[in-house]
């Protein structure tokens, strides 16, 4: 007899790519549908990443605005910033946001089950309270979470999840990591009025990217304020009962515990709540001792698999727990598929939107659709932003010979205000084809104008057909077609 499912498709994971594809399947191709969150519908981009971070850049950047507009002839009265009034409706927008998600869902007529589902075997998923599902196919969307280092009271610190949930801002923090979601972070905080100090055990921020646009941002957020330190991590650190150089350890620190934390506020990643009563003692690497209102950890996320009974069924993992799926996103196990953060393959909303959707395409469509991953545009939401398409010149001088077309400058508007913030229009050339291999720009609204030339690339344009495009003027980027000879060739 053949087998019965209660379903066509679950999907574990209410995020952006497990939305998507559980909405599509249901609305575009009559699949019988259902998904399962534990949490809350929007995941990682709409509730605890993306778009709550993105509103606090639009928050941290007002800062500037009084005394650049006062070159300008406008008289801008700066006042202290309302971390409460912000964060309120910070959460009233994302409260609106998981409630478009749940209503595309039930709109599209998949069932949504509010609960946490392991898998049991190849088409069965099992709810936290106790009931089976089965289906035809399943696919995970679980994401990823913050993880902290193995350091001794790493629960003092916070992680990149907690930060919207602060009581209020501290006065000063400390930022352990180097990647985009730390300097993005050093940014926003140093831009609202905290102290910011940041530590990174690399030689420079940002790493991976292109070395010239990773350099400018970091000395751009040195000017702004941040106190960088690369070279550098974290090897001590304790609570301390007041802000005097030295470690003075609480009388609570040698039993604290679960019971001292605030448990509603426990991350994602499984461990309790940080204890944020009191400063805390850190000791660096380099000897350096400094005590600060608060510690976040951005030291990377981990795939969520854990328990939920991947192997034990037959799908394998990776070092880091990700999903292995093959170019059509399927595990070994064939009616199994796994979709963004937690394949670890390009950690990316857009791109998990786009896994989803070359899923259902696949899988419902009868037209089996791999992933493509090339020359994806990405912004880092620092200030200055970083844009970035295609190959860093590191990367593409290893493949071949190229020519490198850069230009560094003060922009028009903050110039014009006597500040000295620079900006960066960059192109890596093939010198044998003239193919343009990668775009990487630092300036405001980078992000924006990445997004445009992500087009040109990867449509595989020339130099000479950038050089065509008449320049729009006056325009920072209006340098991206102007620049006639290479600064040099590698």
């Amino acid at each position: 007899m053949a087998d019965k499912f209660d379903y066509d498709l679950f999907v574990i994971g209410g995020g952006s790519g497990g939305v998507r594809a559980a909405r599509v399947a249901a609305s575009e191709h009559g699949a019988k549908v259902a998904l399962a969150e534990e949490d809350r519908y929007g995941g990682t981009c709409v509730i605890r990443g993306c778009v709550p971070k993105k509103l606090m850049v639009f928050a941290s950047e007002y800062a500037r605005v009084p005394e650049e507009a006062a070159a300008y002839g406008w008289d801008f009265r700066p006042g202290p910033f309302d971390w409460h009034g912000f964060k309120g409706k910070l959460h009233g927008e994302l409260d609106r946001l998981e409630g478009i998600y749940r209503k595309l869902l039930d709109g599209a007529g998949v069932e949504m089950f509010d609960q946490r589902a392991v898998i049991k075997d190849a088409h069965t998923v099992e709810l936290s309270d106790g009931t089976t599902k089965r289906a035809k196919h399943i696919l995970i969307a679980t994401g990823g979470a913050p993880v902290r280092p193995d350091l001794p009271n790493a629960d003092l610190g916070i992680v990149s999840d907690d930060i919207f949930h602060l009581e209020q801002l501290p006065k000063s923090m400390l930022i352990i990591g180097g990647g985009y979601i730390a300097c993005e972070f050093a940014c926003i905080m140093n831009g609202l009025g905290v102290e910011v100090t940041q530590y990174y055990r690399g030689a420079q921020v940002l790493r991976g990217f292109d070395e010239e646009a990773r350099g400018l941002v970091a000395e751009s957020m040195r000017d702004s304020g941040i106190d960088l330190h690369v070279g550098s991590n974290i090897v001590e650190m304790t609570r301390v009962a007041d802000r005097k150089d030295g470690p003075q350890p609480t009388a609570s620190d040698a039993s604290m515990g679960a019971s001292t934390l605030d448990a509603s506020a426990a991350s994602d990643d499984g461990d309790v709540a940080p204890n944020r009563s009191g400063p805390i003692w850190v000791k660096s690497t380099n000897g350096g001792e400094k005590v600060f209102d608060t510690v976040l950890f951005a030291t990377g996320r981990n795939p969520s698999t854990k328990d939920m009974g991947l192997e034990d069924v037959g799908v394998k993992l990776g070092r880091r727990g990700e999903i292995v799926v093959n170019e059509y996103s399927q595990t070994d196990v064939p009616s199994i598929y796994a979709i963004g953060d937690v394949t670890d393959r390009v950690n990316l909303t857009p791109v998990a939107i786009r896994e989803g959707m070359a899923f259902v395409q696949t899988v419902f469509g009868g037209e089996p659709t791999p992933v493509d991953h090339e020359l994806i545009p990405s912004a880092i939401f620092t200030q200055p932003e970083m844009g970035t398409v295609g190959m860093s010149e590191e990367d593409a001088r290893d493949a071949e010979e190229v020519e490198i077309y850069c230009t560094s400058f003060k922009p028009m508007q903050t110039s014009f205000a006597g500040a000295s913030d620079r900006v960066l229009m960059k192109l890596v050339v093939s010198k044998e084809t003239r193919v343009v291999l990668g775009c990487h720009i630092v300036a405001p609204n980078a992000g924006e104008l990445i997004q445009m030339v992500g087009i040109a690339v990867k449509a595989g344009l020339t130099k000479e057909q950038f050089d065509a495009t008449c320049a729009v003027h006056p325009t920072m980027s209006e340098e991206l077609v102007t620049m006639r000879n290479p600064t040099r060739t590698t």
